[in-house]
């Protein structure tokens, strides 16, 4: 039988702070980088048609105001189209044209080259490695998530509040 061994705080300690200052990299990035935001709010538009800018906002977990500036500069560069939403004509939809497909595109595939860069003196396999762990970490957070959601609602559930009872005599 194989016994496995939780890693040492120690090594979770390390693994954090890899892992924060990779997080912590990519967000300078983005902010420095002008096309960065508007890939953003592209690949939200690219996966489906007619998004409201507050869905987006939620989507991206950004302020509704950073969003509504973004598709401003992307209506005006004539990347998406914006039009009243019928079911609610206080809104607005937007979704991508073809030339924002086309940005889009071009936005994702210099990033790929920016890691392909990262990594150009990787073996394939360990390159594998990482994807395969991270996508570990994913679900295992997720798991934890939503055993911690599961726990939190089962302890605010009003129906399992037990009543206090007045004393009996």
């Amino acid at each position: 039988m194989l016994l496995r061994m939780a890693p040492s705080r120690n090594d979770v300690e390390a693994m954090v702070i890899a892992l924060f200052t990779i997080n912590a990299g990519l967000d300078r990035a983005r902010r420095r980088s002008k096309g960065a935001g508007a890939l953003s709010v592209l690949q939200v538009l690219a996966d489906r048609d007619g998004v409201r800018p507050s869905e987006i906002a939620e989507q991206l977990s950004v302020h509704p105001s950073l969003v509504t500036r973004h598709v401003q500069e992307l209506e005006d560069a004539g990347y998406v189209d914006v039009c009243t939403d019928p079911a609610d004509a206080r809104s607005v939809l937007v979704s991508l044209t073809s030339s924002g497909t086309a940005e889009q595109q071009r936005l994702v595939q210099i990033g790929l080259d920016r890691f392909a860069l990262f990594v150009a003196d990787w073996q394939p396999d360990e390159v594998r490695t990482l994807t395969a762990l991270l996508k570990k970490l994913e679900r295992s957070k997720a798991a934890v998530g939503a055993r911690e959601r599961s726990a939190h609602d089962r302890q605010h559930d009003p129906s399992r509040r037990r009543r206090s009872r007045a004393p009996t005599a």
